[in-house]
């Protein structure tokens, strides 16, 4: 416990040292030079999502998975915004679960982190890589990634794009008209309350959910978007949530349909180019060229997941040396983390975002993938995992951990 505290304390004063030749060099992108793992052995997308890659496979897949599928570029900008380090770096950071105590060290190892960056009122005070990886690795974003379509909705209702969140969304995609999405609004897809049929089993070869990946893997144009219009009603809309990463396809269509731009074009311009990132960030496509995953594959450097929590944190708005910008509707981020009533029942879950404690919450992805942000503390952390299967195979609870962290600042 001592030496993992003591290097986590010299690794944030080394840092700090340097935080200076760091910062001269923040404008050179990672992607101007080769990346590191483009050569790793890597497994199947099958294995991945079956839970069936050994553990050194199963990392190098998960930083790679831009050669899985097609992707589409997620432009930078010219500039890089600087993450300052804090001179009160986390040290001597536990907390404890029914009388066991628990630190850094046993997340790290008992979770199978890859990388850990947490940023508390805008300093880093830990940042952490494992497994093989540094500050230039992309790592898969999983589910992460459709809480970031949701936000591009509320950007596309922002820039007039969508004209309401109680818009029917055959306004937009007039193909399901007469499918069982003919009556669902923008709103019933964010909370995913659609009422339309879905199962969500991973490890059922013959779930919706597989079936959606059977999709994908086809390659074939519009494959994905003619599953789901062949779904079935199972209630009507806004009565009943049923968790689908389906829903999240029509949403990046919807941002496609809406704005005229590809989902990943429209992400560059309004958020990536203009944040700070620090790189480059990719996207799966359903097809060569054609419409991006909307409820995974996109993957980017931890660091530039944490921008984009910062983003969240500001509400939606985004400041440059020559001003602010508001991205989002004012207020959207509230109301995308907050509880909903669906059907007469409050549910855990916003537009694609998890709401945890207090006013804090999570866009969350399986294997142990967190972008977590308490608005109280103003705390953002941004955490890789590889655990071994898709679900429940966390070492400890992250939400209690995550809650310890908030309760550890003031």
């Amino acid at each position: 416990m001592y030496i993992c505290q003591f290097k986590t304390a010299f690794t944030a004063a080394v840092l700090l040292a340097f935080s200076s030749l760091a910062n001269a060099a923040a404008t050179d992108s990672a992607a101007q030079t080769p990346y590191r793992h483009a050569k790793e052995p890597i497994g199947t997308v099958r294995q991945l999502y079956d839970g069936k890659l050994y553990p050194d496979i199963q990392v190098n897949t998960f930083r790679n998975i831009d050669r899985l599928f097609p992707t589409r570029t997620v432009a930078r900008g010219k500039t890089v915004s600087t993450l300052p380090l804090s001179k009160q770096p986390l040290q001597d950071f536990s907390y404890s679960v029914d009388g066991k105590t628990y630190d850094l060290c046993d997340v790290l190892s008992m979770n199978r982190v890859s990388g850990l960056l947490i940023i508390h009122r805008g300093e880093i005070v830990f940042e952490k890589y494992l497994l093989g990886n540094n500050e230039h690795s992309r790592w898969m974003s999983m589910s992460v990634v459709k809480s970031i379509t949701a936000t591009l909705i509320g950007a596309a209702i922002h820039d007039g794009h969508i004209n309401s969140i109680d818009d029917p969304i055959v306004n937009y995609l007039p193909r399901f008209k007469g499918t069982a999405y003919d009556g669902v609004t923008v709103k019933h897809l964010l909370q995913m309350s659609s009422g339309v049929a879905w199962n969500e089993t991973y490890t059922d070869p013959t779930s919706d959910r597989r079936r959606m990946l059977e999709a994908q893997i086809s390659q074939q144009p519009g494959a994905i978007l003619d599953l789901m219009a062949s779904l079935p009603r199972a209630a009507a809309p806004g009565t009943v949530w049923n968790y689908s990463t389906g829903e999240t396809q029509l949403a990046g269509a919807l941002v496609q349909a809406a704005t005229g731009k590809p989902v990943a074009e429209y992400l560059s311009e309004k958020i990536w180019s203009k944040l700070g990132m620090e790189a480059d960030a990719n996207w799966w496509l359903q097809s060569p060229d054609g419409l991006e995953i909307g409820g995974s594959g996109l993957s980017a450097t931890l660091s530039d997941y944490a921008r984009f929590g910062l983003f969240l944190l500001n509400d939606g708005v985004i400041n440059t040396t020559t001003g602010s910008e508001r991205v989002l509707p004012q207020g959207w981020t509230k109301a995308a983390s907050s509880r909903q009533v669906i059907g007469g029942e409050t549910v855990d879950y916003g537009y694609m975002f998890w709401p945890l404690y207090g006013r804090s919450y999570a866009a969350e992805g399986i294997f142990g993938q967190y972008l977590f942000v308490d608005p109280d503390k103003q705390l953002v952390v941004a955490m890789w995992s590889a655990q071994a299967k898709p679900l429940n195979r966390a070492g400890l609870n992250e939400y209690s951990f995550l809650q310890a962290l908030s309760d550890h600042f003031q």
